[in-house]
């Protein structure tokens, strides 16, 4: 028995298959789902989701959002989902670097909540692009 998974971005389908299983990143940790799953709406954070289909695990970083939960279907939105191959290691650092300093500044509650946001899903395409060098 597979899931179908599907998710989505604001610009695009960023997947859409069967798959054995996901591994989606929560605002209460990281959250595995399989075939028949109790169904649920869960609150995303930036962070890893990992696909799984056999022996094969694919990551996608992606960010903020929602994942809906049925028993044999997932929907995921998110703001961004990028695989490894698409995340720009010298981008992202800047954009890390550009949003720091941004916070050095007086800044509302909510630029600095959105800056913060920005920083977190970051530093997840960072792990995700880090992560596959190390041996």
């Amino acid at each position: 028995m597979k899931l179908q998974l599907e998710i989505v971005t604001p610009e695009k389908k960023a997947f859409s298959g069967e798959v054995d299983s996901v591994v989606v990143p929560t605002v209460e940790g990281d959250l595995g789902i399989l075939p028949g799953h109790t169904p649920v709406m869960t609150l995303l954070q930036p962070g890893h989701l990992q696909v799984i289909n056999g022996e094969k695990k694919d990551y996608l970083a992606i960010g903020s959002g929602f994942a809906e939960i049925a028993a044999h279907k997932v929907v995921v939105l998110t703001d961004a989902a990028l695989s490894e191959d698409q995340i720009d290691e010298v981008s992202v650092e800047a954009a890390i670097e550009r949003a720091q300093k941004a916070l050095q500044e007086k800044v509302s509650p909510e630029e600095e909540a959105a800056l913060k946001a920005g920083i977190q899903k970051s530093l997840a395409q960072l792990h995700l692009k880090r992560r596959k060098h190390q041996p």
